[in-house]
C-alpha cells in the first residue's frame, strides 16, 4: 500500500499547489492544467486501486463463495465510470 500512499502525497501536494495559484491569482489556464493534472492523477489511482481490489478481495470473495461479490463489483464500476 506505500506506493498507494506516496500516489495520494503527490496529489495530495498537486492540490496545495492549487490552492497556492488560487491564493496569488494564479492565471486561469495555467490552475486549469493543474486541476486536469490532479483529475488524471486521480484516475491513475483509482485504476491501480481497482485493479488491486479485484485482484485480491474479488477473487478472494468469489472463491470463497461470498454472495454478491460480482454485484458489488459491478455497481462499483458503475460509479467509476459515471453508469
Amino acid at each position: 500500500m506505500s506506493a498507494l500512499t506516496a500516489r495520494l502525497h503527490r496529489i495530495e501536494g498537486q492540490v496545495r499547489g492549487i490552492a497556492r495559484m488560487i491564493e496569488e491569482d494564479g492565471y486561469c489556464v495555467d490552475v486549469l492544467n493543474q486541476t486536469a493534472a490532479v483529475r488524471a492523477a486521480l484516475l491513475s489511482f483509482e485504476k491501480v486501486l481497482l485493479r488491486s481490489h479485484i485482484e485480491d478481495c474479488v477473487t478472494a470473495d468469489i472463491k470463497a463463495g461470498k454472495e454478491g461479490a460480482a454485484e458489488e463489483l459491478t455497481t462499483l464500476l458503475g460509479r467509476l465510470i459515471g453508469g
